[in-house]
């Protein structure tokens, strides 16, 4: 069954020399409150259902409009649910809030709240005092993590079924270097 729906989401992966530093300080996060083990990534289009070969197509479509650009990390944060539990809030600045918008008009994404650039440290269901344990930790682990910058050169396409929280089933099906100019 080619045309099947799955889950799909583009995410800006941090360049290479920045994942280790975000895996070290994501690992030390799970090894003290839990929760599964995934690549470091900004969402830049959420959860949408599509068939692969529509993914691929819109994927490909959004990748040629979109330039490398920059993302400053503004602070460590918490979130209110699963997949926001703790994470880096970035900068929205033009750019960064531009390439979500263009992905998205690209793929047919709404979204229902304005865009908020983050990088997620940690995922899981655990309570406002932990979040905070857990972020001020972020801190302790990496004491630079809230000055970080790094440019954004590439977008992947992933498969994320939001109903795995195990997210073991979650796997890369493109991925795209962008023009920098």
């Amino acid at each position: 069954m080619k045309d099947r729906k799955h889950v799909y989401s583009v995410w800006a992966l941090p360049p290479e020399e920045v994942r280790p530093r975000l895996k070290k300080l994501m690992e030390g996060l799970r090894s003290e409150f839990g929760g599964p083990q995934f690549e470091p990534h900004l969402t830049v289009v959420g959860a949408i259902s599509l068939s692969e070969s529509e993914a691929r197509d819109r994927f490909t479509k959004a990748c040629e409009r979109v330039e490398a650009y920059d993302a400053r990390v503004e602070r460590v944060a918490t979130g209110t649910f699963f997949y926001q539990c703790v994470f880096l809030l970035l900068h929205p600045t033009p750019k960064v809030v531009e390439a979500s918008a263009h992905c998205c008009g690209c793929f047919g994404y709404e979204n229902s709240t304005p865009y908020m650039p983050h990088l997620s440290l940690l995922y899981g269901d655990i309570t406002e005092e932990e979040k905070k344990t857990a972020r001020d930790k972020a801190y302790i682990l990496d004491e630079n993590i809230g000055s970080l910058s790094f440019k954004i050169t590439h977008l992947a396409l992933y498969k994320t079924d939001t109903e795995d929280r195990s997210c073991e089933s979650w796997e890369k099906v493109a991925e795209c270097e962008l023009k920098t100019c």
